[in-house]
């Protein structure tokens, strides 16, 4: 059985490490581990690193899932959303690694996360929704709206444009961009930095700093994400 995902740990900054040994397709099975190893890192009172596999961070939902039944759809996207809202307002600094691709979920993540570091290369990062038919959902439009630079929030999100790691930098997705054979040393050099801000302070600050934007994630969340809200929804398209 394939291990979708797996922790590593030097007792300051854990390592979740994404790979279900293709493009790191977001599954439900796969979003359940993940919340299970941010509970363990909570728990260690750790800095996170959030990263993928070579050349790809994630691909983003399992389509599969999102073309199944209203109860599949709904807890898919909830596991997703509340990992989103859990990165956002966590205890502890979270860093993305980004290994390569981060479509839609994957990007997400990158949206919610205290710092963003991408591998340069062939590489695209944005919120492709629109493009292959599908409304992006309330609690990303948050997001987004949370994160990228206005100039660039409708591009983004109302016309999909997707970037090269370089030139996600701009509109918010990315942070930094470092060649993909330094990503690894670098990320883990400033999550050891992160580990040094002060944990009371980071938290409080976070939750001040963050507190409108963690507000309408969740009340986004709770309006619509119920598989009565789903099925209406359905029904009127």
């Amino acid at each position: 059985m394939i291990e979708l995902a797996r922790y590593e740990s030097d007792g300051t900054v854990g390592t979740i490490v994404i790979d279900d040994g293709k493009v790191n397709v977001f599954s439900i099975p796969m979003l359940r581990v993940i919340h299970e190893l941010l509970d363990r890192a909570e728990a260690e009172g750790v800095v996170v690193v959030l990263t993928g596999r070579e050349g790809s961070f994630s691909a983003g939902f399992d389509l599969k899932a999102l073309a199944g039944g209203a109860e599949e759809v709904v807890e898919i996207l909830t596991l997703g959303a509340t990992l989103a809202e859990r990165v956002l307002a966590f205890p502890r600094p979270v860093l993305v690694a980004c290994t390569g691709h981060a479509y839609p979920a994957g990007a997400f993540l990158l949206l919610a996360a205290d710092l963003r570091i991408g591998a340069d290369g062939p590489f695209r990062i944005g919120l492709n929704e629109v493009r292959i038919g599908l409304t992006l959902p309330w609690f990303a439009i948050e997001l987004a709206r949370h994160r990228l630079h206005p100039a660039h929030f409708d591009r983004t999100v109302v016309n999909a444009a997707m970037y090269s790691p370089t030139e996600a930098v701009l509109p918010g997705f990315l942070d930094r961009v470092v060649p993909a054979a330094e990503l690894r040393a670098v990320a883990l050099e400033a999550a050891h930095d992160l580990a040094g801000l002060d944990r009371r302070a980071h938290a409080a600050t976070k939750r001040r700093a963050r507190a409108g934007a963690i507000t309408a994630l969740r009340s986004a969340i709770e309006s619509e994400l119920t598989v009565e809200v789903f099925t209406a929804a359905s029904g009127s398209s």
